[in-house]
């Protein structure tokens, strides 16, 4: 479990964040490819490969590391309304 965790630690690395890039959206290695766009196309039906395949930059390590981001989006353990 422990391993585990350190490989998900080193994954998520591989996810940043920068106001010059994407708008700020998270994007994977300092690329413009946001998350969200990946997991766009996972949901669409797209397969890694076929997402590796039209990303010569991407690397399986970095669709994985979406996941996890997201994985650990959905943890959240509450919400709040935001009241305008």
């Amino acid at each position: 479990m422990e391993q585990q965790s350190m490989d998900v630690s080193k994954l998520l690395e591989r996810i940043t964040i920068n106001p010059d890039i994407c708008h700020g959206k998270p994007c994977i290695r300092r690329l413009r490819y946001p998350v969200d766009m990946i997991l766009e196309l996972l949901s669409a039906g797209m397969s890694n490969e076929e997402i590796l395949a039209d990303s010569e930059d991407l690397e399986l390590e970095d669709i994985l590391a979406v996941l996890a981001f997201a994985t650990r989006l959905s943890q959240v353990k509450r919400v709040h309304a935001v009241v305008r």
